[in-house]
């Protein structure tokens, strides 16, 4: 069971977690201090224009004002050169747009590090279903995780759909299953405000923000929100009654999968997976048979190394492999997705020898990065056992949100030794001594480092004073930290200061790092705000909307040949239940001939005939169906006709029963009984019969009645007693049928065997 939990109980972190049972795959996270800022719309100038990188740099209200390359500006906001001054080549940046320049521009990449934001001036404004590019009409289409089918007919609704010129459209994933009707209510949204969002620019000067991307709840619901997920929780009211106004909006069939959760235990510890969340913070991951993932992060690329470690389980090095391996490709995709991570990747397997085991895990990783919305192109395992990939970033990386560079290792994850600090200060000491003019030099060190060199290296120091003719003064530190050091060069120009060396020792004055001063962030209000649909979606019938299936057959039949095939089923069911209803149950000796116990129940039959006698014959004879005296002459033709031709359709109705019923239980076949004739034709024989001449009706009365004693199944086991008992009364018949029958089947001349 797949849920979304929305954790909002503390003000400074909003979190959003995606769990399968117990089993986080998806999490995203926000501080409200820090909002992301992609995909906000804002009004900029140009302040900068540089030919050198064929790019102009905007301020659009942040610190560090952004990179717009050439290729993002739209036509709209380049000026027409005259063909005076057109020139070969590529056109210059510098005589296409101005500094000063204003322009409306949307985040596509944020700050990292020391790099600005990367801006656009194509702007898409993200639906529910739909993206709209309102400047941008060569782009548009169907999103790539859509193949089949599917992709078809989403192409023709599209085409159904009435975008305005100018504008590109792209169908997303959330898509699919939509008719024209849903699709063009979203659209219709987005034309709304993107009229919004050109209204308001021209409102203020710039630089301002226009436009801000919906917080994390709302974009957790449109990107994540999929009729797989089967419940939404969230633990606080005010978050709760923000999720059911959107969904009211845009998902009201989401509506009862939406619970407030009100429970003493916290919501993530209730579905166990605030430790799954702490694993994405550490650069070691375990993996479940005992091996380990080590995560590092550089500055052009993140490295993934996999350790066997206490993997143990497999009958030899390769399957261990193997099996780690495996393993370590469903986890990587899995922290790729929870650390949001982007760019370059780079992972070292284990070495396998088979090449069938490198495909099998090659195989397994694609698999597991097919539910990753970003985009990801991947390598083949190299002969150096590397695999490198690339992920599109989505929004800034978990570590990029929540953690902060080291400010004693400065990020690079190791400090060195106190024996080395000393050691490297000792040097620049002695380079500080050598220079012309050098009074003494003063070293400012942590107490280990300071201790380490007054007492191991104090011969060093007293040949350096008396070699040199300087004084060093060696003051430990209590406020430094290894490897920090300070080192100062006082001149003999410089004034000496007489105050003893303890009292030179400084004082704590550490600048405040940035993570330690109060926020003083101040959030910008955006000239748009809370832009909502202005009425719900539109509810999809589901049984008006035709499957796959029929789709498919009305584009190759027809709708009229559909109509007919569906109304023609209709009838041949309808019939069947009539049938079956009329038709009462057959007995165990109507299987067909073809049964090969029926085979070997004729070959019996025939040989019992052939012992009998001649008189034994003759009263078997009288039991035998009507249709069997076909070959009578005289006056008897008209008992034998007319049974005769109720026979020959009553085949055919039964062969076409047969077909269409072939599966139900009363339709069984079993071995044929000549003395068996069905029930049904009673009526269809006084019906011919009746219609033949009213003088027949009780000579086709009396054979009928005769057949009515006969359909009653017979025992085999007893079938050697009757012959005996038949035998021995060979002039009186064993049918219980009326006198004048007896008469009129005795003066019968005996049939042959062959019919039997």
């Amino acid at each position: 069971m797949k849920r979304m939990l929305i954790n909002a109980t503390q003000p400074e972190e909003l979190r959003v977690a995606l769990v399968d049972g117990q089993k986080l795959y998806d999490f995203d996270i926000e501080l409200p201090a820090n909002e992301q800022k992609k995909a906000n719309i804002y009004k900029g100038i140009i302040t900068r224009v540089e030919p050198s990188l064929e790019a102009a740099f905007i301020n659009y209200g942040a610190e560090k004002h952004g990179f717009l390359p050439f290729k993002e500006i739209s036509a709209e906001y380049r000026t027409k050169v005259p063909s005076d001054k057109k020139t070969e080549g590529r056109p210059n940046i510098k005589d296409l747009v101005k500094e000063g320049q204003e322009i409306i521009v949307q985040i596509e990449k944020e700050e990292r590090g020391n790099k600005g934001a990367a801006l656009t001036t194509y702007i898409s404004l993200a639906g529910t279903y739909l993206v709209l590019m309102p400047n941008n009409p060569k782009a548009g289409g169907i999103s790539r995780r859509i193949e089949g089918e599917t992709r078809n007919e989403l192409r023709e609704n599209m085409a159904a759909l009435e975008i305005p010129e100018k504008m590109g459209l792209i169908i997303r994933t959330a898509g699919c299953g939509k008719n024209v009707e849903e699709l063009q209510w979203d659209l219709n949204y987005l034309l709304q405000l993107w009229e919004a969002i050109d209204r308001s620019s021209s409102e203020q000067q710039a630089p301002f923000l226009i436009f801000q991307e919906s917080n994390v709840v709302i974009r957790a619901l449109r990107d994540h929100l999929r009729n797989e997920i089967d419940e939404i929780l969230i633990d606080e009211e005010s978050s709760h009654k923000q999720v059911l106004s959107f969904l009211k909006q845009v998902m009201p069939h989401f509506l009862q999968k939406t619970k407030l959760y009100q429970d003493s235990v916290p919501l993530f510890s209730r579905y166990q997976i605030e430790s799954q969340i702490e694993s994405a913070y550490n650069r070691e991951v375990s993996l479940p048979s005992g091996g380990s993932l080590v995560i590092d992060y550089t500055e052009a690329l993140t490295s993934v190394d996999i350790n066997s470690a206490r993997a143990t389980k497999g009958s030899d090095i390769e399957e261990t492999a193997l099996n780690t391996n495996l393993e370590a490709a469903d986890e990587i995709a899995r922290q790729l997705r929870l650390r949001d991570l982007g760019g370059l990747f780079v992972i070292d397997f284990i070495d396998m020898m088979a090449n069938r085991n490198q495909k099998a895990v090659e195989n397994r990783l694609r698999d597991a990065l097919k539910i990753d919305r970003a985009r990801i192109q991947t390598s083949r395992i190299s002969r150096f056992g590397l695999l490198e990939m690339s992920r599109q970033r989505l929004r800034p990386s978990l570590g990029d949100a929540t953690q902060l560079t080291c400010p004693r290792c400065k990020g690079q994850g190791s400090i060195r030794n106190i024996e080395s600090v000393a050691l490297s200060v000792l040097r620049i000491l002695e380079e500080e001594a050598m220079k012309k003019g050098t009074e003494k030099v003063v070293a400012h060190l942590p107490i280990e480092c300071a201790t380490f060199l007054l007492n191991e290296k104090r011969s060093v120091l007293q040949e350096l004073e008396a070699r040199h003719k300087i004084a060093i003064i060696v003051l430990p530190s209590k406020h430094l930290e290894t490897p920090a050091y300070n080192i100062e060069r006082i001149k003999a120009t410089e004034g000496e200061d007489d105050k003893p060396s303890h009292l030179q020792i400084k004082s704590e004055n550490i600048t405040v790092p940035e993570f330690a001063k109060k926020s003083t962030h101040s959030t910008e209000k955006p000239a748009i705000k809370e832009f909502l649909h202005d009425a719900p979606a539109p509810v999809q019938n589901k049984k008006t909307s035709a499957n796959l299936i029929q789709r498919f057959w009305q584009k190759l039949v027809g709708t009229s040949k559909v109509e007919k095939t569906e109304n023609s089923k209709q009838k041949r069911s309808s019939e069947k239940n009539n049938n079956l209803a009329e038709k009462p149950r057959n007995p165990r000796n109507t299987r067909s001939p073809k049964n090969p116990r029926n085979r070997t129940n004729e070959r019996d039959r025939r040989s019992n005939q052939n012992r009998n006698t001649r008189g034994n014959n003759t009263a078997r004879n009288t039991q035998k169906k009507p249709p069997t005296e076909k070959n009578q002459p005289g006056k008897d033709s008209l008992i034998t006709e007319s049974p005769g031709s109720v026979a020959v359709p009553e085949q055919k109705s039964s062969t076409s029963q047969a077909k269409g019923n072939r599966r139900s239980s009363s339709n069984r076949r079993r071995p044929r009984n000549p003395n068996y004739k069905k029930p049904e034709n009673k009526q269809d024989t006084h019906l011919d019969s009746n219609a033949q001449s009213p003088s027949n009706e009780q000579s086709t009365a009396k054979p009928i009645e005769h057949t009515k004693s006969d359909n009653q199944p017979r025992s085999y086991a007893n079938k050697f007693a009757e012959q005996k008992k038949q035998a021995a009364d060979q002039v009186t018949p064993v049918s219980k049928a009326p006198s004048k029958a007896k008469e009129k089947t005795d003066k019968l001349p005996p049939s042959t065997d062959s019919e039997s």
